[in-house]
């Protein structure tokens, strides 16, 4: 079950009510930091998306390494959506793989778990996280689903 809201009210009880694994979408930095911080779900998808303003010298993937400590600690993986990514056009591609790769490098010191979503293949999704900064551990851990 996805759930893709903005309001943290609504998202909270309907993670309340529902049996199954959750799929939490991300939006905006106080919203996805309130709902790490309640937990009781599994993965927050796609933190990555949506974020414009890149200076220079930082990129703004969405994570930091507080947000990656929280997921860890309440046991949610950060995913990744292939399918969302193959849609962009080259340009913005490119983009979000930067930001995914900052990601996979923040999980993997904070020790926070990587899934992936919609994926074909996954020797393919294997080879991109890999290719991306990825442990071969996290990886494995990410495409077993």
């Amino acid at each position: 079950m996805i759930i893709d809201t903005n309001d943290i009210e609504k998202a909270r009880n309907m993670i309340k009510k529902s049996q199954q694994p959750i799929i939490v979408k991300a939006h905006n930095d106080s919203f996805n930091r309130k709902v790490l911080e309640y937990g009781k779900f599994d993965t927050i998808l796609s933190i990555e998306a949506g974020k414009k303003s890149d200076s220079l010298k930082q990129i703004d993937s969405g994570l930091n390494h507080i947000l990656a400590k929280i997921a860890s600690k309440n046991k949610i993986s950060i995913g990744i959506d292939l399918k969302e990514i193959e849609s962009l056009e080259p340009k913005e591609k490119a983009v979000r793989l930067s930001k995914i790769r900052q990601n996979i490098e923040i999980c993997k010191k904070s020790k926070t778990p990587l899934k992936v979503i919609n994926s074909n293949n996954k020797t393919l999704s294997f080879n991109l996280l890999t290719s991306l900064g990825a442990s071969t551990q996290q990886a494995k851990q990410a495409i077993s689903f």
